[in-house]
C-alpha cells in the first residue's frame, strides 16, 4: 500500500527520539489523538499488542506489525494499517523523524505534523 510521509529534523540524538516513540507512557505527550496507551505485556516488538484511549475517550486495540529496533515501527489499530514511525540519525545530536500514513488516510498528515512538533518539544526538554 502506498504511504505518504511527513518528516522533521530534530536537534536531539536519534536514541532519544526513538525512546519517546516507543515509550507508550510518552505517547500522550506527542500524539495529539492519544490520551493514554499501554502494551499488554512484554517488549516493544512485532506482534506485541496493547490498547490506547483517544482524546475523545474511545478505547482501541493495537498490534505492532513491524519493528526495526532503533529505527522504525508500524502498527495496526483495530486491524487497520495505521501510522508508521521512523528515526534516521543525522549525526550524534541530530536526527530526522518521520510519520507515514496509508494513502486513504492522507487527511491525517496535519495531525502527524503536530505530533512531530510535540515530539521535538518533549525531546528538547529531556536532552
Amino acid at each position: 500500500m502506498r504511504r505518504r510521509w511527513v518528516t522533521r529534523e530534530l536537534e536531539v540524538p536519534a536514541a532519544l527520539a526513538w525512546e519517546l516513540l516507543t515509550d507508550t507512557a510518552a505517547w500522550p505527550g506527542w500524539g495529539p489523538s492519544v490520551r493514554s496507551a499501554r502494551l499488554d505485556q512484554g517488549r516493544f516488538e512485532a506482534g506485541a499488542t496493547g490498547s490506547l484511549t483517544t482524546t475523545i475517550g474511545v478505547r482501541l486495540g493495537f498490534e505492532l506489525t513491524e519493528v526495526e529496533p532503533g529505527r522504525a515501527w508500524s502498527w495496526e489499530v483495530m486491524g487497520v494499517p495505521a501510522t508508521g514511525h521512523r528515526v534516521d540519525p543525522l549525526g550524534p545530536r541530530r536526527c530526522r523523524v518521520g510519520f507515514s500514513v496509508p494513502w486513504p488516510a492522507v487527511a491525517y498528515l496535519p495531525v502527524c505534523s503536530l505530533g512531530l512538533r510535540n515530539l521535538e518539544r518533549m525531546a528538547v526538554d529531556r536532552r
